[in-house]
């Protein structure tokens, strides 16, 4: 009943939020979702490439939609830990204006990458590989991981450090209503 109740709120909470009102979508966070900084003004993003299953793009090549860009590494313990809630939300947004992406950032030797994903059973989430760091360095990622949002014009509009619960309730009402706003 109280997961019920959770989830009225959050989605009546996430219908309410008014554009560019970051502080009804701040009244989401609970939980995990926490630590997550949303910011006063979206802010734009380098405009280094990164290469993914459609070849080389920009994270303002992905704009359209609210992006979760999650950076991330093979031998990143919480990542692994992470990934599968990240997996949990991807399925969850289908359709409805918003995706994840992972971006492997540094070192990942050949094969890791698909192990990793194999080993934690994550076969739904596109990996961006960034192995000379330029976009996560310019970007300001100094540990992983680290995942940003991405309003629909494709700049960071909130930033979380760490792993967090992103199959939580409270992370898909945030994700509804940045995609409401951006509507």
């Amino acid at each position: 009943m109280k997961r019920l109740i959770a989830a009225v709120l959050y989605t009546a909470l996430a219908a309410t939020a008014n554009a560019g009102d970051m502080s009804a979508i701040e009244s989401l966070r609970d939980g995990s979702m926490k630590k997550l900084a949303l910011h006063s003004e979206p802010r734009d993003v380098p405009g280094e490439s990164i290469t993914g299953p459609e070849g080389e793009v920009t994270l303002a090549d992905l704009k359209g939609e609210v992006v979760v860009v999650n950076f991330w590494a093979t031998w990143c313990a919480p990542c692994r830990k992470e990934m599968p809630a990240l997996s949990e939300l991807q399925e969850a947004l289908a359709g409805k204006g918003a995706r994840v992406i992972t971006v492997a950032t540094g070192r990942n030797p050949d094969g890791a990458i698909d192990r990793f994903l194999s080993e934690i059973e994550v076969t739904n989430l596109p990996v961006y590989l960034d192995p000379k760091q330029k976009l996560a360095r310019n970007m300001g990622i100094l540990g992983l991981p680290v995942t940003v949002i991405l309003d629909a014009e494709g700049r960071e509009v909130a930033r979380l450090t760490g792993d967090a619960e992103w199959n939580s309730e409270s992370a898909r009402a945030i994700l509804a209503a940045l995609v409401e706003e951006g509507a």
